[in-house]
């Protein structure tokens, strides 16, 4: 039976470095579930892989797009569905890992075929939220998705301008498009048992949140201010994914000036664990029957996941 394994977990919780061990005793490879891993640019920044950790074992889907080129999920889904592919056809395990939900319940719930978006409505809408704010959208968009309004909070820009792009551009409310989802592509293996799901924890809320501090000090010691100000040399879009990763606009703050670096980085270690405490919460409400293992998950114990 062809298997394959998902990693999820918040960030910081050591879900990478598990699934380098597997990779290494399974002989996998790793895809990345990231989406911000996935833009070239911001290696550092986003805690992709250094050139050790990729020497070490196959590594897919990382910094495989520019900065400049916004994911969709459905994009992520089909580059994910091709490496799936391929590592079977090489007799090897896909071990998918990274904290984006999203992309994995796409691959096993599916979601909702929406057309493409007209890039004049998508490029109105972000200038819109730009000027005007997504409070400003999350108004307009009680008037057609009540659904859609009352999940986003009002301050959530991205989902927000997606919910608004999408009735604009066909005339029919994202949550209607949602309510015709078909099975994801790789729910009927997971079905048939070939799928296995985990999801790394074993820390403390307290020490997940330390975690994440610390990794912020490494990574301006290493090189992000380098990665952020190389973004800002190319005048990219602040409304970008790649520019509203964690930490970019802290430290973009910074470098023009408006903030000194220790602000900066208060702000994006503050950030940080408020998104580590969002994936904790959205983690278990949408993956409550995932298998709960920690991060220093030994060898002796790995059979555990395949059961």
């Amino acid at each position: 039976m062809k298997q394959a394994l998902f990693i999820a977990g918040p960030t910081a919780s050591g879900k990478s470095a598990l699934s380098l061990r597997l990779a290494s005793t399974l002989g996998g490879v790793i895809i990345n579930a990231d989406s911000m891993q996935v833009y070239d640019g911001l290696r550092v920044l986003t805690a992709c892989p250094n050139e050790e950790e990729e020497n070490a074992a196959p590594h897919r889907l990382y910094r495989f797009l520019d900065a400049a080129a916004p994911c969709s999920t459905a994009l992520w889904v089909k580059h994910a569905m091709i490496e799936i592919t391929s590592a079977w056809e090489k007799d090897q395990t896909p071990i998918l890992v990274g904290g984006t939900g999203m992309y994995f319940k796409a691959l096993l719930d599916g979601m909702a075929e929406i057309p493409a978006i007209d890039g004049a409505i998508r490029q109105a809408v972000r200038d819109e939220c730009a000027a005007k704010g997504s409070e400003f959208l999350h108004a307009e968009l009680q008037t057609y998705d009540g659904d859609a309004a009352k999940r986003l909070p009002s301050g959530d820009s991205q989902r927000i301008s997606r919910a608004v792009e999408v009735y604009r551009s066909t005339g029919k409310a994202l949550t209607e498009w949602h309510k015709a989802t078909k099975p994801g592509p790789m729910a009927e293996f997971d079905e048939a048992g070939g799928v296995h799901k985990i999801i790394v924890g074993g820390h403390t809320r307290e020490a997940l949140y330390a975690r994440c501090d610390q990794r912020f000090d490494w990574m301006v010691e290493h090189g992000a201010l380098e990665e952020v100000k190389g973004l800002m040399a190319r005048g990219l879009d602040p409304q970008l994914p790649s520019m509203r990763s964690l930490g970019v606009p802290s430290l973009v703050a910074y470098l023009k000036g408006d903030s000194s670096l220790d602000e900066a980085g208060d702000e994006a270690k503050m950030l940080t664990r408020r998104f580590a405490k969002r994936q904790l919460t959205w983690f278990r409400n949408q993956f409550p029957t995932w298998e709960r293992v920690s991060a220093q998950l030994s060898e002796s114990e790995y059979p555990k996941i395949f059961t």
